[in-house]
């Protein structure tokens, strides 16, 4: 039997678009870098088709890796008394980038629901055991 749900029913919404079409990422990053540098290799040899303009760090310490590929990097700390403050910053440079998506690299902040309703469904969080890369969580001590 065929259901008769609908579209609107759902909320479902959809779109069409081209092969050509590369949305703009930014790359949010804490400390670990790892989840970082594995995207963007996989953006460099054509495996991700996105731009990455633009990283934000609460912390300098992923720098040099957006200095080797070309990407802005800007710092943005974050405690609980300046979070909606620097929230405010990060969404300033995401309009000011003219980003599509946000891409958490191990940003170990939660962000806001004022932030969310911003890009609603255009964040991703990506956990380090997703990639295909990842051996385990301590890597030196998982014997391979």
């Amino acid at each position: 039997m065929v259901s008769s749900l609908s579209r609107k029913q759902f909320a479902i919404q959809w779109r069409i678009t081209t092969s050509q079409y590369r949305p703009r990422v930014a790359i949010f990053v804490s400390k670990y870098d790892h989840c970082l540098v594995d995207l963007l290799y996989r953006q460099r040899i054509g495996e991700l088709a996105c731009e990455i303009p633009l990283m934000i760090s609460n912390h300098p310490d992923a720098k040099r890796h957006a200095d080797f590929y070309g990407v802005l990097y800007h710092v943005v700390p974050v405690t609980k008394d300046n979070k909606a403050e620097a929230e405010r910053q990060e969404i300033e440079l995401l309009k000011q980038n003219e980003i599509d998506l946000v891409v958490l690299a191990r940003y170990m902040q939660v962000l806001s629901q004022d932030f969310i309703k911003q890009y609603p469904q255009q964040i991703i969080n990506i956990h380090h055991s997703f990639l295909p890369a990842f051996i385990g969580a301590k890597p030196a001590s998982s014997g391979v």
